[in-house]
């Protein structure tokens, strides 16, 4: 009950992102973890990080989009909790370039909750700690609640958007989900398919494997593609 309310009070009297980041601290302090975030999923993707508890956690979230797996995206996709207590052992080999990716910042243990919103699975909790083992029953409790409270930051956001669209019919009904989502990676795939005249899935595809080769996020090539500093040459 006292988690319970404490994770309450992050989000009380706050909003969309502000909330999100909220919460994902409180989770830290709160529970057995070093990081939080949230991760927005649609149609089976990775699409934005919502929420975070700092930098490093973006980087982890991040990384499920530039990989294309992870637990977040398996959490959503399976509908339930994926809780993985130790990256590092033998027979733990679901995610083959997210596992040593993540080990590479030595963390071991990845514990990932889906959130709910009105019916539908659009994202998933997703905690990260360096120690590996399970996480004690108090604390999957607060994990699920938390997951139930991020919820709240998307529904603020889903709110504004409708208002506005009902005050201007001509105003972006996502507006700030779209700002949040990783929109620069689909501008550049966009440019990729027309300088190596390929489907946008294999441009996607070579968009992550530089991002993954050079150890970068796939926001920062993005990026880099769309300012025309970078390049991908054609097979």
């Amino acid at each position: 009950m006292e988690i319970y309310e404490e994770l309450l009070a992050a989000v009380d009297g706050r909003h969309g992102v502000e909330a999100a980041d909220r919460l994902c601290e409180a989770c830290v302090v709160l529970l057995d973890v070093d990081a939080a975030a949230i991760s927005l999923v649609f149609d089976g993707v990775n699409s934005a990080t919502l929420g975070s508890s700092g930098r490093s956690a973006r980087i982890y979230d991040e990384l499920q989009f530039t990989l294309g797996e992870g637990p977040c995206l398996e959490s959503v996709a399976r509908r339930s909790p994926v809780l993985v207590c130790d990256l590092a052992d033998p027979e733990e080999s679901r995610w083959p370039a997210y596992g040593p990716a993540m080990l590479a910042h030595e963390i071991r243990g990845v514990y990932a909750l889906p959130v709910l919103v009105a019916g539908e699975y659009i994202g998933a909790l997703d905690l990260f700690r360096m120690r590996p083992g399970q996480l004690l029953q108090n604390d999957l409790t607060g994990a699920t609640v938390a997951a139930e409270l991020a919820a709240v930051p998307v529904l603020d956001l889903l709110d504004d958007d409708i208002q506005a669209g009902m005050a201007d019919p001509g105003s972006n009904a996502w507006a700030e989900l779209n700002n949040l989502s990783r929109a620069e990676v689909s501008q550049a795939t966009g440019m990729l398919v027309a300088q190596l005249g390929v489907e946008p899935a294999e441009a996607l595809v070579r968009l992550r494997a530089h991002a993954y080769a050079t150890g970068r996020s796939a926001t920062d090539v993005a990026r880099d593609i769309l300012d025309r500093r970078l390049r991908l040459e054609a097979d």
